[in-house]
């Protein structure tokens, strides 16, 4: 099953904008893939504004967060895995969603004959509240 946090992203974003909030995303810098303003990077993190007002050309795609924003007066394109981004909050209430690290894919590799091993489901737990 593919990642929910590309939908989750979107989701907030638009929920935060519709309000007329400021959204920011808490990146991973280190993470794979990764394209940001390095001298802006503390801790291995980064904090992007990603207000309409901040930045243009948003791509809030299923592989790839992309835009274009300046930084110290400089233009830069700015590419982020959804699974860098730590969390989407407004900056004036931190409302928002902090996401777990993911792990890798489980599901069967598309290569004939060879699989990942899958752990075993554990079974559902209900009880009768009263």
């Amino acid at each position: 099953m593919t990642s929910s946090r590309p939908y989750l992203i979107r989701a907030i974003h638009e929920w935060i904008v519709d309000n007329e909030y400021t959204p920011y995303v808490l990146v991973n810098a280190i993470e794979d893939g990764v394209v940001v303003p390095q001298q802006h990077v503390e801790n291995d993190k980064i904090i992007l504004n990603l207000s309409p007002k901040a930045i243009q050309c948003l791509h809030l795609g299923n592989d790839l967060i992309e835009f274009e924003a300046r930084f110290s007066g400089t233009a830069m394109i700015v590419s982020v895995p959804p699974v860098a981004v730590m969390a989407i909050y407004a900056r004036e209430n931190g409302q928002g969603m902090i996401f777990e690290k993911e792990e890798p894919d489980s599901s069967p590799s598309s290569e004939p004959g060879k699989s990942k091993r899958s752990k075993p489901k554990p079974r559902p737990n209900l009880r009768v509240v009263k």
